[in-house]
């Protein structure tokens, strides 16, 4: 199977300027997701799509691809992901290169590791589903079965639409959120249904020790704390 590793990563970061190529412990951010995409077995090829030449430079030097430059309209902060890797696709087809499936690597996820990453495709070719994700645990106070919504009458309901809440921790039935680490869909299922999912979604669980998305200065500090945290 071939398979695309591709790493968003446009410039005008408005929650941690300049976060891409940013440094993070002495390396810029990028080089974390672009090692592992490197090292990884199973990824065909491995590009950058961005609009902006520091960026580009950083991930050339790094050795990631850069074929192209995405078009400014693509790098805005309304911009849909699905947007971004449809443009992947449609470059590469345009040259006659194909690819089965796209994975998806975002670089606010820095610390996935090389083995976690090759598990998660060698689990996706396995599993004949349309899409795979990365996911974590919701913990209990946050399951769906004890959260709430408001009803006509501004009283709460439960959201997932039981009579009777669930009243003990441990019958909750374990769910899930996307952590954002890794997505692997098959190109079909980009092209027809503009879906990062399709109709059917394997998922992998990450560890927690080692989760962390970087969307705001206070999660930066929280990166620099986890690898202080491992150094130690």
């Amino acid at each position: 199977m071939r398979i695309l590793g591709l790493i968003p990563a446009r410039g005008g970061s408005k929650g941690v300027p300049g976060k891409n190529i940013k440094n993070l412990a002495g390396k810029p951010l990028l080089t974390y997701t672009s090692e592992v995409a490197l090292q990884s077995h199973y990824l065909s090829e491995v590009i950058l799509s961005s609009d902006n030449p520091q960026i580009i430079t950083v991930a050339k030097e790094l050795g990631v691809a850069v074929p192209f430059i995405r078009p400014s309209v693509l790098a805005l902060d309304t911009t849909p992901t699905i947007d971004v890797i449809i443009h992947a696709l449609e470059w590469y087809q345009a040259q006659n290169i194909f690819f089965d499936a796209v994975c998806l690597l975002q670089v606010t996820s820095p610390f996935r590791t090389v083995s976690f990453l090759d598990a998660a495709i060698e689990k996706f070719m396995a599993s004949g589903c349309d899409s795979l994700v990365s996911v974590q645990q919701v913990p209990p106070e946050y399951n769906p079965h004890w959260t709430f919504e408001v009803d006509s009458r501004g009283n709460l309901k439960i959201a997932t639409g039981e009579e009777q809440i669930i009243s003990r921790r441990q019958e909750l039935p374990i769910v899930y959120h996307r952590d954002g680490s890794i997505y692997i869909t098959k190109t079909e299922v980009l092209l027809r249904d503009r879906s990062l999912y399709g109709k059917s979604t394997a998922f992998i669980e990450s560890d927690p020790e080692l989760y962390v998305n970087i969307d705001t200065l206070a999660d930066w500090d929280k990166a620099e704390e986890m690898i202080k945290k491992q150094q130690k």
